[in-house]
């Protein structure tokens, strides 16, 4: 049965700027928000959005994310016409090797692209924090009559030269195309969601696996090249919340999000029709001790609170003693904070120990992680 649009999720980055979070998990695996992992935004998008057939594609420590997405079953990915597959590096006829770039991920498993037979491809990365419909940004796709179609936002200008920034005519149909410039000529960037046509995505992937001189990335050398033999480019401008967890800093920031209302909004306000799925354990209810106080905060279930939280990211199995004081904190699953302890502007890691009447303490634009035990 041919599909109309299946999903590739890039998810194999080292995530080396999330540092001791990443050491032993893939940074699509990472906690957020209290109940989910980071992948399950893309993964609950494509469920949203009807499609049917999505790839994971790992590299790195991907036995952590196989091993949370399993067969697919918590965005519905595991019925008889629908499948969640699991790629990685793999060993050919050609020998064993990692994948060169993006791109090379991609073109490694043209296979399985074969295989589910499909007129379009979306191309995810599986590090992002958004909600959406990609049957949205299909229709553009259909409508412009585009080879490619790319996801775009406009940033603060001054932010600008971390991103692919493009420029574009009145019809949305991209003139220029430039990965992290130096100096921005634009400030509309590319979030790294594309659909492409399926036979031209094919052609120019099989094109640039022959390129000797090419880094194998979609940024750097796939778009750049369609856009000089004059392919037909066109963006998609998404309207709501976006944000790329690539470091401690943007992690933390994404967690206090959810406690802004309006922003809140923006991510899970669509939650009614589009909701984030997450494989959640079975937990005891949450407790707050008599004594406690919390403020402003998310509170998931399993969690006991017997100190004081403000502004607090509070996931399962948290435990806080009576008269610790917690501030702008995010607490992964089992983080234990000590009685009298204070911890602030700071991310605990997954069962890490706070030790009673010991401080863990950051500051707004430089943030403590972590990770051990005191």
């Amino acid at each position: 049965m041919k599909n109309e649009l299946i999903a590739l999720i890039l998810a194999g980055g080292q995530g080396t700027r999330l540092q001791a979070l990443t050491r032993k998990v893939a940074k699509p695996a990472v906690f957020f928000g209290g109940k989910y992992r980071i992948i399950d935004f893309a993964l609950s998008n494509c469920a949203n959005s009807s499609i049917n057939h999505v790839a994971i594609i790992g590299q790195y420590e991907n036995g952590s994310l196989n091993n949370y997405i399993g067969s697919g079953k918590t965005w519905g990915l595991n019925g008889v016409n629908t499948s969640a597959a699991l790629l990685s590096p793999r060993q050919t006829e050609a020998g064993y090797e990692w994948f060169k770039g993006t791109a090379d991920a991609i073109y490694a498993n043209l296979d399985w692209i074969d295989s589910v037979e499909s007129e379009y491809v979306l191309i995810l990365s599986g590090d992002h924090i958004y909600s959406t419909n990609y049957e949205e940004m299909l229709r553009t796709h259909k409508q412009s009559g585009a080879d490619c179609t790319i996801s775009v936002m406009e940033v603060p200008m001054e932010e600008a030269s971390r991103f692919g920034i493009l420029e574009a005519n009145e019809e949305g149909r991209v003139t220029a195309f430039k990965e992290k410039p130096k100096q921005p000529k634009s400030n509309l960037a590319s979030m790294g969601i594309y659909i492409f046509t399926t036979r031209v995505l094919k052609q120019y992937l099989i094109r640039d696996a022959k390129d000797e001189n090419s880094s194998h990335d979609f940024g750097h050398d796939i778009i750049p090249t369609m856009l000089e033999k004059g392919k037909r480019i066109f963006v998609h401008r998404f309207q709501g919340y976006w944000k790329d967890v690539g470091t401690i800093s943007s992690l933390h920031q994404a967690n206090m999000d959810l406690l802004d209302p309006t922003l809140a909004d923006e991510l899970f306000g669509k939650s009614r029709n589009f909701p984030i799925y997450s494989a959640d354990l079975p937990c005891l209810p949450h407790y707050v001790g008599k004594n406690a106080s919390v403020s402003a905060s998310l509170v998931n279930q399993g969690s006991v609170i017997l100190g004081k939280i403000d502004h607090c990211v509070v996931s399962q199995g948290v435990e806080i003693g009576e008269g610790a004081v917690c501030t702008r904190v995010v607490l992964m699953p089992g983080a234990k904070v000590g009685a009298g302890a204070k911890v602030t502007d700071a991310i605990l890691g997954p069962d890490s120990v706070v030790a009673e009447k010991a401080k863990v303490e950051g500051k707004p634009g430089d943030i403590a992680l972590y990770t051990g035990r005191q």
